[in-house]
């Protein structure tokens, strides 16, 4: 596996390569055109055409491709590498490579998308992953964040960064969150059901902070259970309604909901509204944390906002940790909590209590290490 990652880093500069396994390569590279993944596997077959030297033998390696690509602009990495893995399997399967391209919604798609997202609530074609985060100190999954999906009949799987948007504009995020809220109740109540008593994370749109019908909904649905259950919240959504979103950001606190401040750094900061936050928890954006043991001044920036939020009672949570290095910096800096292809892409809940009784997080080797790719590889010898 080295030797192949070696020889393909050394003939493509500019893409990234990281061994998976005995048998796997996750790829990353920017492309002007979705075509260009197509060219981009072709290449590195080229690349691999050469028999390798292995302790005096020759051996030569067979590739097979699966990939996914995307608009830069409209990009969910953890969407990508999804599709990256089931086009690999089909690659498998049909012995060729397999490409998907995750096209962007279009504008006039909009009454569409609304008319869609109320069939998907009425025949439950919504659905969550979930992704751990790991108490470093502790090294134990305390908390993992829901993530939703839209299972489309016809279409398959949607990307939240197409219909979360739509779902605000036509005034139906409140009942796609209220949904969200519910299935993770149920959620939670089946994983502590198996041992595993977990805070489930949900993201909350800036456009609920100031919605008093959806903050009653949601505190009328904890309220009437036993629920641990984190709002995820970035700093831009209580920007636009400050006096209303630190309000119901109370409420939601006063019924033992943790607050949590989403993407920290990746807008304009504000420490007057931060102090004022009933906040729990920090996470800071993978802006930074992506670029951790590549760059000078991003873990400045980061060991400050450690400080800073500890400084203001807060845990921190460096969301987008994907190597080894990376989770020991954060470590050595007092990060308290990690999230990340590192530890565990999103998964089903099935999947994730067999994680959980598996204790996966434990078992961590530096051969381990994931890193976004929009194309993946198996070798066969």
């Amino acid at each position: 596996m080295d030797h192949v990652v070696e020889r393909l880093s050394a003939r493509h500069p500019r893409a990234r390569f990281v061994g998976i396994g005995r048998r796997q390569i996750d790829i990353a590279f920017d492309g002007a055109f979705a075509s260009d993944l197509e060219k981009g596997t072709a290449s590195f077959t080229r690349s691999c055409a050469q028999p390798f030297d292995l302790d005096g033998r020759s051996h030569r390696v067979e590739m097979v491709f699966g990939g996914a690509a995307a608009s830069m602009q409209r990009v969910d990495e953890i969407l990508l590498v999804e599709q990256a893995e089931q086009a690999l399997a089909k690659s498998r399967a049909a012995d060729r490579a397999v490409v998907h391209e995750l096209g962007a919604i279009e504008k006039g798609e909009a009454a569409w998308l609304t008319a869609g997202l109320q069939r998907a609530l009425d025949h439950d074609e919504l659905f969550l992953h979930y992704q751990p985060k790991l108490n470093v100190r502790r090294q134990e999954i305390t908390s993992a964040e829901a993530l939703i999906r839209w299972q489309h009949p016809q279409r398959g799987v949607i990307m939240p960064g197409d219909f979360i948007p739509a779902a605000e504009q036509s005034r139906l995020i409140g009942p796609v969150t209220l949904w969200t809220i519910r299935r993770s109740i149920a959620d939670q109540a089946s994983l502590a059901a198996r041992g595993h008593d977990l805070r489930i994370f949900i993201n909350i749109s800036g456009q609920l902070l100031s919605d008093a019908s959806f903050v009653r909904a949601a505190c009328e649905l904890v309220a009437t259970t036993d629920a641990k259950l984190g709002f995820e919240v970035t700093e831009t959504s209580v920007i636009r309604d400050p006096q209303s979103a630190i309000a119901n950001l109370q409420a939601f606190a006063d019924y033992g909901i943790v607050i949590s401040i989403d993407d920290y750094g990746a807008g304009l900061s504000s420490l007057a509204y931060l102090k004022q936050l009933p906040a729990r928890e920090l996470k800071i954006d993978r802006l930074f944390v992506t670029q951790l043991t590549r760059s000078n001044r991003d873990p400045l920036i980061v060991r400050s906002t450690i400080d800073l939020a500890h400084a203001l009672e807060m845990e921190v949570v460096a969301e987008g940790v994907e190597t080894h290095a990376a989770m020991a910096l954060l470590t050595v800096m007092g990060c308290d909590m990690i999230q990340g292809f590192l530890i565990c892409r999103p998964i089903g809940l099935d999947m994730l209590a067999v994680f959980l009784n598996e204790d996966r997080h434990a078992e961590l080797k530096p051969d381990d290490a994931t890193f976004f790719g929009v194309a993946t590889a198996t070798i066969r010898r």
